[in-house]
Protein backbone atom coordinates (compact mmCIF):
# COMPACT_ATOMS: atom_id res chain seq x y z
CA UNK A 1 0.00 0.00 0.00
CA UNK A 2 2.11 2.74 1.69
CA UNK A 3 2.08 6.58 1.85
CA UNK A 4 -0.29 8.31 -0.76
CA UNK A 5 2.54 9.50 -3.60
CA UNK A 6 1.10 13.27 -4.32
CA UNK A 7 2.09 17.11 -4.19
CA UNK A 8 0.70 17.52 -0.39
CA UNK A 9 3.07 14.75 0.63
CA UNK A 10 5.77 15.87 -1.19
CA UNK A 11 5.40 19.01 -0.39
CA UNK A 12 5.35 17.99 3.28
CA UNK A 13 8.46 16.21 3.23
CA UNK A 14 10.19 18.89 1.06
CA UNK A 15 9.18 21.00 4.33
CA UNK A 16 10.50 18.95 6.83
CA UNK A 17 14.20 19.07 4.86
CA UNK A 18 14.14 22.71 5.16
CA UNK A 19 14.62 22.65 8.70
CA UNK A 20 18.27 23.22 10.30
CA UNK A 21 18.17 22.41 13.27
CA UNK A 22 16.62 20.65 16.52
CA UNK A 23 14.68 23.54 17.61
CA UNK A 24 13.49 24.56 14.28
CA UNK A 25 12.01 20.86 14.38
CA UNK A 26 10.18 21.44 17.58
CA UNK A 27 9.02 25.03 16.51
CA UNK A 28 7.67 23.72 13.14
CA UNK A 29 6.33 20.20 14.78
CA UNK A 30 4.89 22.27 17.69
CA UNK A 31 2.43 23.55 14.90
CA UNK A 32 2.09 20.79 12.24
CA UNK A 33 1.36 18.32 14.97
CA UNK A 34 -0.77 17.48 18.57
CA UNK A 35 1.71 17.11 21.14
CA UNK A 36 0.45 13.06 21.40
CA UNK A 37 1.38 13.18 17.63
CA UNK A 38 4.88 14.36 18.12
CA UNK A 39 5.06 12.31 21.19
CA UNK A 40 3.52 9.01 19.34
CA UNK A 41 6.17 9.07 16.39
CA UNK A 42 9.28 9.67 19.03
CA UNK A 43 7.95 6.85 20.95
CA UNK A 44 8.08 4.64 17.98
CA UNK A 45 11.79 5.56 17.29
CA UNK A 46 12.64 4.21 20.67
CA UNK A 47 11.12 1.00 20.09
CA UNK A 48 12.97 0.30 16.94
CA UNK A 49 16.02 1.88 18.14
CA UNK A 50 15.30 -1.02 21.24
CA UNK A 51 14.04 -3.95 19.06
CA UNK A 52 16.86 -3.60 16.63
CA UNK A 53 19.58 -3.51 19.70
CA UNK A 54 18.18 -6.59 20.72
CA UNK A 55 15.51 -5.93 22.99
CA UNK A 56 12.40 -7.51 23.68
CA UNK A 57 8.77 -6.45 23.28
CA UNK A 58 9.20 -6.07 27.66
CA UNK A 59 12.10 -3.41 27.04
CA UNK A 60 10.00 -1.66 24.91
CA UNK A 61 7.14 -1.22 27.15
CA UNK A 62 9.58 -0.01 29.98
CA UNK A 63 11.11 2.32 27.82
CA UNK A 64 7.58 3.94 25.98
CA UNK A 65 4.85 2.56 27.79
CA UNK A 66 3.17 1.53 24.58
CA UNK A 67 0.69 -1.24 23.47
CA UNK A 68 2.17 -4.36 22.42
CA UNK A 69 -0.02 -3.64 19.25
CA UNK A 70 2.50 -0.26 18.66
CA UNK A 71 5.65 -2.65 19.14
CA UNK A 72 4.39 -5.36 16.78
CA UNK A 73 3.55 -2.66 14.01
CA UNK A 74 6.98 -1.16 14.66
CA UNK A 75 9.05 -4.43 14.31
CA UNK A 76 6.59 -5.36 11.35
CA UNK A 77 8.21 -2.22 10.01
CA UNK A 78 11.50 -2.67 10.64
CA UNK A 79 11.30 -5.93 9.72
CA UNK A 80 9.00 -5.92 6.93
CA UNK A 81 8.21 -2.23 5.91
CA UNK A 82 10.07 0.55 3.17
CA UNK A 83 13.46 0.41 4.89
CA UNK A 84 12.48 3.85 6.35
CA UNK A 85 13.42 2.76 10.04
CA UNK A 86 16.58 0.61 8.57
CA UNK A 87 17.86 3.87 7.18
CA UNK A 88 17.38 6.36 9.92
CA UNK A 89 19.02 3.86 12.72
CA UNK A 90 21.48 3.16 10.58
CA UNK A 91 22.13 7.24 10.19
CA UNK A 92 21.53 7.60 14.00
CA UNK A 93 24.33 4.77 14.36
CA UNK A 94 27.11 6.74 11.96
CA UNK A 95 26.63 9.59 13.91
CA UNK A 96 27.39 8.09 16.89
CA UNK A 97 30.79 6.41 15.78
CA UNK A 98 31.73 9.75 14.14
CA UNK A 99 31.05 11.25 17.66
Amino acid sequence: MGLPKNKQTDELFASVLLLGSVEECYAYFEDLCTIQEVRDLGQRLEIAKTLDAGGSYQNAIEKTGVSTATIGRVKRCLNYGAGGYRLILDRIRQKGEQQ
